[in-house]
């Protein structure tokens, strides 16, 4: 009898010491990620700087309306047309700003100035690390309207209007968006020190900048050769 009382108090004392074992092991099961993440600052006056410029050098070319010098055997002197066509090369470069953003970035993981690979891939909010910063979406978008624009005056100005020089056309479809892609460019960019890093590295700046800038110059020339920047009917000033 006292045998048999032994036998069970040893066995109730072993299952309370594996239950008290157990009980904070269970806290912290196996293979959750350790969200050790640093808390990198960024400029945030810079990051609104590139932002402004960002808006700004994407609406210009696409509001821009398209300007030529008339035949002289019709009407002599410059036209504007605004199309709503140019829907299709804006929507081709928010398309291709979408992919750089969600795909290529993903695919390149390319960290941002103070982060790795590692913690990028947590996405711990409030980091500074949540997302890869390579190619620059930014610069993507903000050379990719420069891009655009510029292929658009070319084409109008070369092709539709003989050669003639239009300072308006110039401004909107070149002037402001070089202006917003040279003041948002350090806006990635810079770094105030070692405390307060870049939103990118050069090498990420540069080919947002390079890849945008050849694809926004393809989707200007593609839409500009395809469509004529007269409405082709009458005397009316938006083009459908």
């Amino acid at each position: 009898m006292r045998i048999g009382q032994t036998i069970v108090a040893a066995s109730v004392t072993a299952l309370v010491s594996v239950l008290a074992f157990e009980q904070p092991a269970a806290a912290q099961p196996a293979g959750d990620p350790v969200p050790v993440q640093p808390l990198v600052a960024r400029d945030q006056g810079w990051g609104a700087v590139s932002d402004v410029a960002l808006t700004i050098g994407v609406l210009s070319p696409f509001l821009m309306p398209r300007v030529y010098y008339s035949d002289p055997t019709s009407t002599v002197g410059w036209k504007g047309r605004w199309h709503v066509s140019m829907l299709a090369p804006a929507m081709t470069m928010f398309g291709a700003t979408m992919l750089v953003d969600i795909v290529v970035k993903d695919a390149a993981k390319g960290a941002r100035p103070g982060c790795d690979a590692s913690n990028t891939q947590v996405g711990f909010p409030g980091s500074g690390c949540e997302t890869f910063g390579g190619p620059s979406t930014h610069m993507f978008a903000t050379y990719g309207s420069l891009g655009t624009g510029t292929a658009i005056f070319l084409v109008d100005t070369f092709k539709y209007s003989d050669g003639r020089f239009n300072a308006p056309a110039f401004i909107g479809n070149v002037g402001i968006p070089l202006v917003a892609s040279v003041l948002g460019t350090p806006g990635r960019s810079f770094e105030n020190s070692a405390e307060v890093r870049a939103f990118e590295d050069p090498g990420q700046v540069a080919a947002g900048a390079i890849s945008g800038l050849l694809t926004g110059a393809a989707v200007g020339v593609t839409y500009a050769l395809l469509q004529r920047p007269s409405c082709g009917y009458g005397d009316a000033i938006i083009c459908w």
